[in-house]
């Protein structure tokens, strides 16, 4: 919720970490559990929704955060990405059940010296951080999964994406020859378009809907690894814009002249899942849009 730099793009850093702040210590001090995950957590000193919030991290890795907070009771709504937010009526609960009471500086510092920080604006949420393919090595990389209704700057989109949903709530989805999966319409930036532009395009050509760019919401964005020095993703393109658009009609007809799609059908929320559940972006899917 608040481990961001207010002001700055989703990939800027923030100037807390750009000090030591004399944690190596406390780095390799294990919190005292069965377990033994360590766990830490802040002053509850961040204010929203009527309280103060305290931010809880492991320097183990996410399995082990997720396993305490589950212990702990704490809701799973409250993970932002790379930390769980948790109210300051809970804060002595949780130092109890074992979590390192850590200044602020401390907890971006472990983030940071884990590689779980995960970056974002002022009221964006971080979802996941996934394994994906990446499209121009094949490899696998780290993809962070984001929800936001704003959109991000243009000039970092290189690709974007749109759910198409019926009057009744029903899902347009794709299947796509190269992927060999379903999912919504969408692709790459063409020259200049806008992300809008881009979508509104992809709408058109993978499923031969018709919609108008102003109808687009902005639902939240993919973080892929700068990898591409050449091709279609330049370095500075990192991200893939997400939006949702809903008809008024009921299942319009589906139709495409592209080969790249091969087929493409309306389903509901069971539907959706049962084609995409899979899929390395479906955290976000299910974060927004389950009914």
């Amino acid at each position: 919720m608040f481990l961001h730099s207010a002001g700055r793009s989703s990939g800027a850093g923030c100037s807390d970490c750009d000090t030591g702040c004399g944690i190596a210590g406390k780095l390799s001090t294990a919190a005292a559990y069965s377990e033994g995950v360590a766990v830490y957590i802040d002053p509850p000193l961040w204010p929203a929704h009527g309280t103060q919030w305290s931010h809880l991290v492991s320097d183990l890795g996410l399995d082990e955060l997720h396993a305490f907070a589950a212990r702990a009771a704490i809701p799973s709504r409250g993970f932002e990405g790379d930390h769980y937010d948790v109210p300051a009526s809970r804060y002595d609960a949780i130092v109890g059940l074992g979590a390192v009471p850590s200044t602020t500086r401390d907890i971006l510092r472990i983030l940071e010296a884990t590689g779980l920080r995960m970056r974002k604006r002022k009221g964006d949420k971080g979802i996941a951080r996934v394994t994906a393919t990446s499209i121009l090595t094949g490899e696998s990389v780290p993809v962070d999964l984001l929800a936001s209704r704003q959109e991000v700057s243009e000039c970092r989109v290189f690709a974007a994406a749109c759910f198409v949903t019926d009057a009744a709530g029903w899902f347009a989805v794709a299947h796509s020859v190269r992927r060999q999966a379903w999912g919504p319409p969408g692709g790459w930036r063409e020259g200049t378009e806008s992300p809008r532009r881009n979508a509104v395009r992809e709408i058109r050509e993978e499923i031969g809907l018709g919609v108008a760019e102003e109808a687009l919401v902005p639902l939240g964005y993919e973080r892929w690894p700068t990898i591409a020095p050449e091709g279609a993703r330049r370095a500075s393109r990192d991200l893939l814009q997400l939006f949702r658009v809903e008809l008024a009609d009921v299942q319009p007809a589906l139709g495409s002249a592209l080969t790249d799609t091969d087929d493409r059908r309306w389903v509901d929320w069971p539907g959706l899942t049962a084609l995409c559940g899979n899929e390395f972006w479906w955290p976000l899917a299910a974060e927004l849009l389950a009914p």
